[in-house]
């Protein structure tokens, strides 16, 4: 009982480590998407270099998560709950960086102004946050319902994709002199449709952790 009560509080930790790593992917999501919309470089410029430590908890639960395997030999649900931490893990980083390369291409853009309309981009960074923690909490939590409901709002961000891109890409041919911004909102467009994307793949490793099956939720 000693034994599984200290596996229990080291799968606890664990989980701390994510949920602290996905609140800091979070407020990077936010704070990329407010610099962008308002054009505040030192803001994009701070998103970029406070990446670091969300990539140094990225190690952390890696060795967290592999000192586990190791010492505790974990098998079935237990096994599937470590190995989909460092999934889940991985994924954060990449959503991370989602971030870092939208602050990337507000400082591209700088201070000029644009007509382009942002609210379906807004609305997919809206979309991309709820379906986060409803991801997590669904690995957390074991919860398949918050799972699905995270492939159905994937769809909505995928439609706000394909709108954005054809009404970006209308604009850019009646305004050529604003190319090389409007290419810098449409890799925004894609920053965030992927980002939901792997934001999907959290929910699978839930999926799989919760019934022990591969599901592809991306499809």
């Amino acid at each position: 009982m000693i034994v599984r009560e200290k596996f229990e509080n080291n799968l606890l930790e664990l989980q701390a480590k994510m949920a602290e790593m996905g609140e800091l992917a979070v407020f990077s999501l936010e704070k990329a998407f407010s610099a962008f919309k308002t054009q505040d470089i030192e803001l994009a410029l701070k998103v970029i270099e406070e990446d670091t430590v969300i990539d140094q908890l990225d190690t952390d639960i890696n060795q967290f998560a592999i000192w586990l395997i190791a010492k505790e030999q974990p098998v079935a649900r237990d096994l599937r709950k470590v190995i989909g931490a460092l999934k889940i893990s991985s994924e954060i980083e990449r959503i991370a960086d989602f971030a870092v390369n939208i602050a990337k291409s507000t400082i591209i853009i700088g201070k000029s102004k644009s007509l382009v309309n942002i609210t379906n981009l807004e609305q997919m960074k809206e979309i991309s946050i709820q379906m986060f923690q409803k991801a997590l909490q669904s690995f957390f939590e074991e919860n398949m319902v918050l799972a699905r409901e995270v492939s159905d709002l994937d769809d909505k961000v995928d439609q706000y994709n394909g709108e954005t891109y054809k009404m970006i890409t209308s604009y850019l041919s009646e305004h050529p002199e604003e190319t090389n911004k409007l290419v810098q909102y449409l890799f925004v467009n894609r920053y965030l449709e992927r980002t939901a994307d792997h934001i999907t793949n959290i929910a699978e490793s839930a999926a799989y952790l919760i019934k022990g099956q591969i599901y592809d939720f991306n499809s």
